[in-house]
């Protein structure tokens, strides 16, 4: 197994790729808000204290997902926290209120995750608190962009697409970890969620065949499973997925309370359990070949 970081010229990684000595399925995962490389500045500030700030992060999801490469397919993480930016965005989902400046036309102010606080730059930390006491430059934030987000999705489309050429298919599997009670801005507000999320964008991200091998592992392992209910997918998902070309992608969201403390974001003893069952996904997903993906 081989293990890239994506750096700037005089800045520190933005991202880690973990390749298999030899790929062996069209499939690839990620994980888009594991990254805890908070900056200095920005932490400061903030009104927010670092673990206040950590509560949107998909906190040890890169850790759950770490065997990935040792079962023949690549992974791909982000450094940056999701705090700072958030790959699983279209480049531009800005707020204009955080901003001194008029947005240029071409950034997307009306989006329903900016109107929730949560677009490519949040505005808010899971929980609803405020990341930032004062308004935002644009040339700074597009800045962030260009060093964070940009070279995040480059390696990730240049994995996807070198798999593609390679087995005339891909399935892009995005990982993430959900908060076990919806949130206060979440239309499942104040509810118990299910132990698993799996979202294809209602069937047009993903096809059927693949969504219910994912399924039926977790079911088997004896987790309550929900699709496309409270997350259908993110940008990534509807992005990168479409299955009748041959490009799939699917969500995985984990409820958090499974292998962590909430509260302190430290792993708990279901830990272990939560990264031996993920692997047996894994382990089914090394099984996935071309023809469940162009059927």
């Amino acid at each position: 197994m081989g293990e890239k970081n994506q750096s700037n010229i005089g800045k520190k990684n933005t991202i880690k790729v973990l390749v298999p000595d030899r790929q062996i399925s069209p499939v690839v995962f990620a994980s888009p808000h594991s990254g805890i490389e908070y900056p200095a500045d920005f932490v400061t500030n903030s009104p927010l204290d670092l673990l206040a700030l950590r509560k949107s992060e998909d906190a040890f999801v890169d850790v759950i997902f770490s065997e990935a490469p040792k079962y023949g397919m690549p992974l791909i993480s982000a450094l940056f926290p999701r705090a700072f930016v958030d790959p699983n965005r279209e480049p531009f989902e800005l707020d204009p209120g955080m901003f001194e400046e008029e947005l240029p036309d071409y950034v997307n102010t009306r989006s329903s995750r900016v109107h929730a606080g949560l677009g490519t730059i949040a505005r808010v930390v899971s929980s609803g608190q405020e990341i930032y006491s004062k308004k935002l430059k644009f040339k700074d934030i597009a800045e962030r962009i260009d060093t964070n987000y940009r070279p995040y999705h480059r390696q990730l489309r240049r994995l996807l697409n070198d798999t593609r050429q390679t087995y005339g298919c891909y399935l892009l599997i995005d990982c993430h970890s959900m908060p076990s009670i919806g949130g206060p801005h979440d239309p499942d507000a104040g509810k118990r969620r299910a132990d698993i999320v799996l979202g294809n964008c209602f069937s047009t991200a993903c096809n059927e065949k693949v969504i219910s091998i994912i399924e039926k592992v977790f079911l088997e392992l004896g987790y309550d499973v929900a699709r496309n209910k409270p997350f259908a997918g993110g940008f990534s998902t509807r992005h990168y997925g479409h299955p009748h070309q041959g490009r799939h992608a699917i969500q995985i969201e984990i409820n958090r309370e499974l292998y962590m403390d909430e509260r302190s974001i430290k792993k708990n003893k279901g830990m272990d359990k939560m990264t031996k069952d993920i692997n047996t996904v894994i382990e089914t997903l090394a099984l996935v070949k071309r023809n469940d993906l162009l059927a």
